[in-house]
């Protein structure tokens, strides 16, 4: 609900602060009072595209400010959120335009882009006049209007739902059958790669092993009879046999020596130790050392052939066995690939399917509302003075989308045997007002979060044609909030608040005003509305008589 409006130095207004209420807001005045000026305000606000010269004659800038009222759930919070601006139950919106030109929108007192403004501004107000050539005029959102007036919500979602599953299935065949496509070109490859790495077979850090190996057995050769002579010169035949005859030598003549011995016969018990393990690991270095030379050549060929297939590949030798993992992976794609393709092939059968009977279902049940909301258009025309009126609501064959295959147009014949066509193209500017007030009636389902604005909308009508104008604005109002700019006192007197908007000159300054009217200040109005300049006492009767309950 639009709470207040806020308007400093834009065009003829100074300064005003006007507090609107639910239900249907009335506002009257002479021709060239200033009450478009207002919608022009609102419009600044809210990011629409309007008149380029606001700011009043003499200010430097102009502002206008303005505060709704939303409640849980409604869209404004989404967008509030995506946008990153503090959210809450209440909403001000301010726009300020500078005499140079230059706008500055604010939101929340965060400062924000004019089309968070714009978006913010379409879940807020809906403004319908006879110049109205968006809504309920735009062909595009038919198909929108006729789902809400029906309740296909739930339909709607189920059908959006099976879209995306749809082009989805689609997506996956598509890439699916891209990649086979792309493999079976190097077919070839994969499978001769493959059966290399598979005779090969490598080894992570076999490359590093093979390496080692090939270089000890390089140079076994050359110290091996260096070895073979130490193991000699170490066996009983060389330095162990010496030092058991030193040994045995002192041995025999230790009890003469007086102890003299004793530390050297132990220290060569120590020293044969140590002789025989030296023995033994010289003995097995040797054995290490020796080797078959077809050893030498099986492990260089194994290596050369390690490290050609790298290079082949360009990977790391120990990558190699990750490496034909994933081209066996590949080659097993290629060879389910038509596999994969017959069941992705299938799931998109299924999905098409689950969507051609939803959508054939919700065209049904559009060809049905269709129906209902003609014959209810029927109803609103006839109290209208357009009995003679045919309202239409074709639905026919078009694209599939992710709303269905249906293509959805109002059209209207405003004459027994005359053609029909869109709403804009056959309507005069009258029956036009009409013919959107009384699909607004019918399409008003849902809409009570937005502030609904009818710009002399009865304009060209009068008599009881104005009084069910205006009873049919009074229902809208019943649980939503309108504001109406109207010249009818029929309409006005519906009102369940009411505003007069007056000009006035000050020291040769033009400057609009708008006045809260009580009771009696609107007998005055509607009878000033009934008679013009001169009110009359027959005026004010008729007046009091319209405001009856």
């Amino acid at each position: 609900m639009l709470r207040s409006l806020e308007i400093r130095d834009m065009l003829l207004i100074d300064r005003l602060e006007l507090g609107f209420q639910p239900g249907l807001n009335v506002l009257t005045g002479e021709t060239g009072a200033g009450k478009s000026i207002l919608l022009d305000c609102l419009g600044f606000v809210l990011g629409w595209r309007g008149r380029a010269e606001l700011v009043r004659a003499g200010a430097d800038q102009g502002e206008v400010t303005a505060v709704f009222d939303l409640p849980q759930g409604h869209a404004a919070h989404m967008i509030l959120a995506d946008a990153g601006l503090p959210d809450g139950p209440e909403l001000i919106l301010r726009r300020v335009n500078a005499v140079d030109g230059r706008k500055t929108a604010f939101i929340n007192d965060r400062r924000a882009s004019g089309e968070v403004l714009r978006n913010l501004a379409a879940t807020l107000v809906e403004l319908h006049g006879q110049q109205d050539d968006g809504g309920l005029l735009n062909p595009r959102g038919h198909r929108m209007l006729l789902d809400a007036f029906a309740g296909h919500e739930a339909q709607l979602a189920n059908l959006r739902e099976a879209w995306s599953a749809r082009a989805k299935a689609r997506r996956r065949l598509a890439e699916a059958e891209s990649a086979l496509a792309a493999i079976k070109q190097e077919e070839d490859f994969l499978r001769h790669a493959v059966k290399e790495l598979d005779q090969l077979n490598p080894e992570p850090g076999e490359e590093a092993s093979l390496d080692t190996r090939r270089r000890l057995m390089q140079g076994a050769e050359k110290i091996r009879s260096d070895v073979a002579s130490a193991l000699a010169a170490l066996s009983p035949d060389g330095a162990e046999g010496l030092m058991r005859d030193a040994t045995r030598w002192l041995d025999g003549a230790a009890e003469k020596a007086e102890g003299r011995l004793e530390a050297p016969l132990a220290a060569l018990d120590r020293a044969l130790i140590e002789l025989g393990e030296a023995h033994q690991g010289v003995e097995q270095a040797l054995e290490a050392l020796s080797f078959d030379p077809r050893d030498l050549e099986a492990a260089e060929e194994r290596l050369f052939a390690i490290r050609a297939l790298a290079r082949k590949h360009d990977v790391l030798a120990d990558d190699l066995g990750s490496f034909a993992a994933a081209l066996r992976a590949r080659l097993a794609a290629l060879d389910g690939g038509a596999d994969q393709i017959g069941v992705l092939s299938a799931e998109l059968a299924a999905a098409e399917t689950t969507y051609d009977t939803r959508a054939a279902a919700l065209g049904a049940l559009r060809r049905k509302a269709a129906t209902r909301l003609d014959a209810a258009m029927a109803e609103e025309l006839a109290p209208l003075k357009m009995e003679r009126a045919v309202f239409a609501t074709h639905v026919t064959a078009a694209e599939p989308g992710p709303e269905g295959r249906d293509a959805v147009a109002f059209t209207v014949a405003t004459n027994p045997g005359a053609p029909a066509g869109p709403l804009n193209k056959i309507a005069s500017g009258g029956e036009l007002s009409r013919f959107l007030l009384a699909l607004k009636v019918c399409l008003s389902h849902g809409a009570d979060a937005l502030v609904m604005i009818f710009d002399e909308i009865d304009r060209g009508v009068g008599g009881a044609t104005a009084d069910a104008v205006g009873r049919r604005l009074a229902r809208l109002a019943s649980d939503a909030q309108v504001l109406v700019v109207t010249h009818s006192p029929q309409v006005a007197a519906r009102g369940g608040h009411h505003w007069r908007v007056q000009k006035q000159v000050t020291k040769g300054i033009t400057t609009s005003s708008v006045v809260p009217l009580g009771p009696a200040e609107r007998v005055d109005e509607i009878a000033r509305m009934i008679s013009g300049d001169r009110v009359t006492e027959a005026a004010r009767a008729a007046a009091t008589e319209l405001l009856a309950p």
